[in-house]
């Protein structure tokens, strides 16, 4: 993780304003802003296929691109974005782009120190991962379902290591995909391979695979699990014991299982997006308890709180003894802390974060198009053409606010106070 100690939390405000921006290049695309709220930036439009990039009011150097595309801050405050050059593409980080160059790139992703940046890449009709700048030695004929591990220095894909004709269904039911690790394939070949996770220490990659056209099951480093199921989900390692989690169905309902045996009794109508806290003591999914009702499951105890639409970005205090989530009942969106619903509802709210110390709940909300904050059930005053999600301090008393508003990009440090009172 990115330490935010080194970051200025004792300013109290900085604006910077947009408008000269609007005047200055063609057009001007969506904004996006650094972890540390120090950098505003957006892609621009100069002339006819040429474009660059502005920050703070400045252009990315004296490097012009044909296009450029799916702009981003990595964790580390860098700035990324996939460019064309003379109908090649490839990643430019602050302006400077990778040597190597592709057909195409896309999904690209961050570690979460921002260290490690990957992406999947074509050339000349064979696919590959690229990491760093450096792709993979080995291409294959094609490529899905991408993964990164968690310090940044290893990349997973399923990828298809036989040729197939269309009309060649055997060779289909015998198996031709299969899971590669920084570019070699597992010797074992599936039916099919999708969602993959690379373990804490670098040393496993697991993926959910179908054996045949009847049964799926979780591979780890190549061997299936011994039990076989309807269709599983994309699987997850404990932090703490290497083991591997993954939903997975049996006799018409669903639970978890781990490394090939049932983890929790209690069976659901759906279960998915397992996640461990950080110490790898407590467990939780989204799961459905009946038919179209949706809440979050802690260590196979479902909340009472159970609604209409869906559960999302469920999410662990830094302490593992909190969860917070979204819920969405008919049309409206609410925060939900430890099973209780937040009182105000919205059009859209954004993943909540919890203080360090796992005491405070913040999270971005909008309704009617205008963006604010809600702390601890608590709306704060101010309404927003734009908003990015909330920091708090590395303390945990001040949070950092980075809006837009009348056309200026503003920085606030705001104590949790003035908002909960």
């Amino acid at each position: 993780m990115v330490d935010s100690r080194s970051w200025d939390w004792k300013t109290s405000e900085k604006k910077i304003s947009l408008a000269p921006w609007k005047a200055k290049y063609q057009w001007v695309e969506e904004p996006y802003v650094s972890p540390d709220g120090e950098k505003v930036a957006a892609i621009v439009n100069i002339d006819e296929g040429e474009f660059t990039v502005c920050v703070n009011g400045s252009a990315w150097g004296e490097t012009v691109f044909d296009k450029i595309w799916h702009l981003r801050f990595s964790p580390d405050g860098r700035l990324a974005a996939l460019v064309s050059e003379m109908g090649e593409w490839t990643m430019a980080l602050d302006g400077r782009a990778w040597e190597n160059k592709f057909g195409y790139i896309w999904e690209p992703q961050f570690s979460a120190d921002g260290t490690g940046i990957a992406a999947a890449v074509q050339q000349d009709m064979q696919y590959a991962m690229v990491l760093n700048g450096t792709p993979w030695e080995q291409t294959y004929a094609n490529m899905t379902y991408f993964a990164l591990s968690e310090d940044g220095r290893h990349t997973a894909a399923a990828v298809q290591v036989e040729a197939v004709d269309s009309g060649e269904i055997h060779k289909f039911q015998e198996g031709s995909f299969t899971a590669a690790l920084d570019g070699t394939a597992w010797d074992a070949r599936f039916v099919n391979v999708w969602n993959l996770a690379i373990s804490p220490d670098n040393g496993h990659l697991a993926a959910e695979v179908r054996l045949n056209l009847y049964d799926y099951t979780i591979a780890v480093d190549g061997v299936p699990w011994a039990t076989r199921y309807a269709t599983v989900w994309e699987p997850s390692f404990n932090p703490a014991t290497g083991t591997v989690v993954a939903p997975v169905r049996e006799k018409g309902m669903w639970t978890l299982a781990e490394n090939g045996n049932i983890l929790w009794d209690r069976r659901f109508v759906q279960l998915w997006h397992q996640m461990f806290s950080a110490d790898g003591s407590r467990l939780a999914a989204i799961v459905a308890p009946s038919y179209g009702r949706w809440t979050v499951a802690v260590d196979g105890v479902p909340w009472p709180a159970t609604f209409t639409q869906l559960v999302t970005d469920a999410t662990f205090s830094p302490d593992g003894q909190r969860i917070a989530a979204l819920a969405k009942d008919k049309e409206t969106f609410r925060v939900v802390v430890d099973g209780s619903p937040w009182s105000d509802t919205w059009d859209m709210a954004w993943k909540p974060v919890f203080s360090p110390d796992g005491k405070d709940v913040a999270a971005k909300v909008e309704k009617k198009g205008r963006y604010t904050y809600t702390v601890n059930n608590r709306v704060w005053s101010t309404a927003c053409d734009a908003a990015w999600p909330p920091v708090f301090s590395p303390e945990g008393s001040h949070l950092m606010l980075r809006t837009i508003e009348a056309g200026s990009y503003i920085r606030r440090i705001v104590p949790v106070s003035t908002i909960t009172g």
